[in-house]
């Protein structure tokens, strides 16, 4: 990263505006937000402690979802932390660290994408082939394929911040939004950002495209095999479970498509961010209970775990 020296000023800082709200209501923001963050984090560890102390929840699709719960956990700590901070003060951070933190929520949010498309994948061969799943999702092709969702992550993450790093800032340093995104960065750089503009779009366009399509084709054929399952408890679990999760799904997908594909489509600027807390805290927050703590093994998980605890406690 170059720092540019304009007069006697010199650009090592970028200052974060968050909401741009009346200071009477920030400290109910700040409130709300810092009992938001604690339930993503209380919510996704609790999935994680019921998966690694239960035997029962050694599957693959409870080894893809601890991973989602431990990913989400980073790369909503990357971005909450610092807009909690400009809720209370002026939220400064370091050229170098608006950087890395771009880098980490831009990876992880990119590895989520990957490994949702995986946990469908999953849904959709348990569902489609019974009898061949334990084969088909054996230990070493779960763990291989959570490893390419982490590793594809961070490969596109480090494409983006080589060109990120050669671009010139010289001010304004002031960053109209609650983190460090992509586009709030580009309209502040003096150089030339249409190279990294470009490589951002297209792989955009590749890790948002690519994984979606592979959940709705997914889903559509376990809906089509759903189908052909009597009418009854059964086939409504399962498109219950189905719906919920493609909710939680399209809403993700569909804000970093609108964010990071189409800009243009949005013209506000606090639109731009109410967006951008969709898929940076709310559905992080409702994940835990759609995907697992509406889940009977995980709640008998965490039952037995809490009745152990109090037994020894009470020894």
């Amino acid at each position: 990263m170059e720092i540019v020296s304009i007069g006697n000023q010199t650009i090592t800082e970028f200052v974060l505006l968050g909401f741009c709200v009346r200071a009477e209501l920030h400290l109910l923001l700040f409130t709300v937000f810092t009992v938001i963050y604690a339930s993503i984090i209380l919510g996704n560890m609790l999935i994680i402690v019921a998966v690694v102390s239960s035997q029962r929840l050694h599957t693959p699709m409870y080894f893809f979802l601890a991973n989602l719960s431990f990913l989400e956990i980073l790369y909503t700590s990357s971005v909450v932390p610092k807009m909690l901070e400009g809720f209370l003060q002026e939220a400064a951070i370091s050229v170098a660290g608006c950087l890395l933190q771009f880098f980490i929520f831009g990876s992880l949010a990119t590895a989520e994408c990957f490994l949702l498309a995986v946990m469908a994948y999953d849904r959709y061969l348990a569902i489609c082939y019974p009898l061949h799943y334990p084969l088909l999702m054996g230990p070493r092709w779960c763990l291989g394929l959570v490893v390419i969702a982490w590793l594809s992550g961070f490969m596109v993450g480090v494409v983006i911040i080589a060109l990120m790093a050669q671009l010139r800032f010289c001010g304004p340093n002031h960053i109209d939004h609650f983190y460090c995104d992509f586009m709030p960065l580009m309209s502040l750089a003096c150089s030339d950002p249409g190279v990294a503009q470009m490589t951002t779009f297209i792989l955009s366009v590749v890790c948002l495209t690519v994984p979606f399509g592979l959940i709705l084709t997914s889903y559509g054929r376990i809906v089509v095999a759903v189908l052909r399952v009597p009418a009854g408890a059964s086939r409504r679990k399962a498109f219950s479970t189905c719906s919920s999760h493609l909710a939680v799904v399209s809403t993700y997908y569909g804000t970093l498509m609108v964010l990071y594909i189409a800009p243009s489509a949005v013209h506000s600027q606090l639109l731009t961010k109410v967006f951008a807390l969709l898929y940076t805290v709310v559905t992080p927050l409702f994940n835990p209970v759609i995907y697992t703590l509406r889940n009977k093994e995980v709640q008998q998980a965490l039952w037995r775990l809490l009745y152990v605890k109090q037994t020894e406690t009470n020894d």
